[in-house]
């Protein structure tokens, strides 16, 4: 800085306030020390002036790991929203997520000088993890059960799930199967859970739900179960990448969609509404909750106060060929 200073010809103090981009610096001058600092090849040290704002205008995102529409997704609109608030990102990801493991990657993102962090796992983070062990207290989660301690953003699962459920009932559909996500997913059972309440609300019987992992190759095992039983009208399907499974081994067993079974799945991927019959999906807004996450955050570090809670993301029904009533 000294340096640029001598060869604009002006004050440390100057240079500093342009370097901070600060008013009250004339152009004619800013443009002088710019020009300066281009010619001498100067760049502000970024570790200095975070030691002095006391903020490195970084943060971090550990997730379990990106196959899943929902982290990726999500972590886009993390990325995305990031960027334009002029903060850098450190990504960390854990295999098998526990105490232990979580432990030593928040470590090693205190180390990388982070301000805060976003937690995106699929797991049930209350019932299988310490969370009170994690050395942060600007965290914000995604997806979780953790709400009693930490901000937590999540789209909303439950009634999404009974928006696709209702349209099924409405189109004269007598109940309603399910495919389900993960067991330890938090996302997952919340949808079950909603399934379930909104059959048994309308007297409804509820039928065994068939397990799923949010592939399309758990999908095409569901689809081949429920052609062979004969006995299902209408699927709800816990995401889109399993119900592209599903509706393929129904295909490939001449069981038609929809004239004799509606499909209905979750997420509204780009694919969806390219799929052979286009699908009936509830939509996510995974940018939405990936900028809530961060301007959650942002104002944690920022000092604002963020009390425990959850902030729900709605969810919407887009309503395509995939579903119509029964056939008799």
């Amino acid at each position: 800085m000294a340096d640029v200073a001598r060869y604009a010809g002006v004050s440390p103090q100057t240079v500093s306030r342009v370097a901070n981009a600060h008013s009250g610096v004339v152009d004619d001058t800013r443009r002088k020390v710019l020009a300066a600092m281009a010619d001498l090849k100067y760049r502000p040290n970024s570790a200095a002036r975070a030691l002095k704002r006391g903020s490195f205008k970084s943060l971090g995102v550990v997730l379990s790991g990106l196959t899943s529409t929902g982290n990726y997704r999500t972590l886009e609109g993390i990325v995305a929203s990031a960027n334009r608030r002029g903060y850098s990102m450190t990504i960390m990801t854990v295999d098998a997520p526990s105490d232990e493991s979580l432990g030593d990657v928040f470590q090693r993102m205190s180390e990388a000088a982070v301000d805060g962090a976003i937690l995106l796992l699929e797991i049930e983070a209350a019932g299988e993890l310490h969370l009170t062990r994690l050395p942060y207290d600007r965290l914000v989660i995604v997806d979780s059960n953790a709400a009693y301690r930490y901000p937590v953003v999540d789209s909303d699962q439950k009634s999404g799930t009974r928006a696709a459920v209702d349209h099924l009932l409405q189109l004269g559909h007598s109940t309603v199967h399910h495919v389900t996500g993960p067991e330890n997913s938090f996302s997952a059972a919340g949808r079950v859970d909603a399934w379930r309440e909104h059959l048994m609300a309308n007297g409804r019987p509820v039928p065994e739900p068939i397990q799923g992992d949010w592939t399309a190759d758990s999908g095409y095992r569901a689809g081949v179960h429920i052609a062979n039983e004969g006995v299902a009208t209408a699927v709800f399907v816990a995401n889109d990448e399993m119900a592209l499974g599903l509706m393929r081994a129904l295909g490939e067993r001449s069981v038609r969609v929809p004239q004799d079974i509606s499909v209905v799945g979750f997420d509204d991927i780009a694919l969806a509404a390219n799929f052979p019959t286009p699908l009936t999906t509830v939509h996510q807004d995974f940018d939405e909750v990936g900028r809530r996450c961060v301007e959650m955050l942002i104002r944690r570090i920022e000092g604002d106060t963020v009390p425990p809670g959850v902030d729900l993301v709605p969810t919407q029904l887009v309503v395509r060929e995939s579903t119509a009533p029964p056939w008799h």
